[in-house]
């Protein structure tokens, strides 16, 4: 089984920044891509940030410039650093890792349970 634990969310006002950070743990045998995605009521959930092994990371145009997305590979974790943070980028936010397991060969996405980030104006 493979767990995906996020934290670093809270509520912070416009032109304020907050890091997220997301540790995979469990049965894990590769991570080839961990992303970040967002959802706010009423919206469809969206890709704020990747980044895939061997890559180079891509952001929706929304946060260029603003977000930075890292791994650390031997840790399985990724963060994202959130910078100039506007009112529309509140929403829940989820990690997610594309995980092959010890017990599988083929790559299987695996989610966080989500955490808030609210942006007062």
């Amino acid at each position: 089984q493979v767990q995906l634990v996020e934290s670093g969310g809270g509520a912070v006002q416009a032109g304020g920044s907050l890091r997220l950070s997301c540790t995979a743990s469990g049965s894990i045998f590769s991570i080839n891509a961990m992303d970040w995605y967002r959802q706010a009521p009423g919206k469809q959930r969206e890709l704020v940030a990747g980044i895939t092994t061997g890559r180079m990371p891509n952001y929706a145009d929304s946060v260029k410039g603003r977000f930075t997305i890292s791994r650390d590979y031997a840790k399985n974790t990724v963060t994202l650093q959130m910078n100039s943070l506007e009112p529309e980028d509140t929403a829940v936010y989820y990690c997610r890792a594309n995980v092959r397991s010890t017990t599988s060969i083929a790559f299987y996405s695996y989610w966080g349970q989500g955490t808030q980030v609210t942006v007062s104006s």
